[in-house]
């Protein structure tokens, strides 16, 4: 009797685990999808607007990642608290992190942007560390490189520090190392 409890449990755990995880996801809206927002997605997740942590491929409108999340992601708007991968879509934003490369026509990285940033109108990071391509590229803090139009970043001193830094706004290209 003893051993047909011990392996209920254990067996009930495995159930346990394997159902805090999926290999797909389909949503209408986050609370009206296959599996509920806390459930991480292993595999392919195809939204109308979905919001899940994920390690997978992500196809839809409104694509949300919650937690730390990796992967491709392809949509019309882009979410995520943390993210590691591609994100392409009209507009892609990252709470925390972001590694890897957003293309869009509107990138925005809240916290620490590490990678690759193209942009048909604004690529903003508060801390960037790599490359923005786009009209109009903003950093509060960079080491690396912006290509546009108008490119600014808040700690570049005005030619004081070249040629390690250009300018803190300078026009078709900026830099800090």
């Amino acid at each position: 009797m003893k051993k047909i409890i011990v392996l209920s449990v254990l067996v009930s755990g495995i159930g346990f685990v394997q159902a805090q995880d999926a290999m797909f996801q389909a949503s209408l809206t986050p609370d009206i999808a296959i599996y509920p927002r806390s459930t991480e997605i292993h595999g392919l997740s195809l939204d109308i607007w979905g919001e899940n942590p994920q390690h997978s491929i992500n196809l839809g409108l409104i694509n949300g990642s919650t937690g730390d999340s990796s992967g491709f992601t392809w949509g019309i708007v882009n979410y995520a608290d943390s993210y590691s991968g591609v994100a392409w879509g009209v507009a892609n934003y990252s709470r925390t992190s972001f590694v890897g490369w957003q293309m869009g026509w509107v990138n925005i990285s809240q916290g620490e942007f590490e990678g690759f940033q193209c942009a048909r109108l604004v690529n903003y990071a508060e801390k960037c560390q790599g490359l923005q391509l786009g009209l109009v590229n903003y950093a509060q803090e960079l080491r690396g490189v912006q290509l546009g139009l108008v490119n600014v970043a808040m700690n570049n001193t005005w030619f004081t520090e070249f040629p390690n830094e250009v300018a803190t706004g300078f026009p078709i290209l900026n830099w800090s190392f």
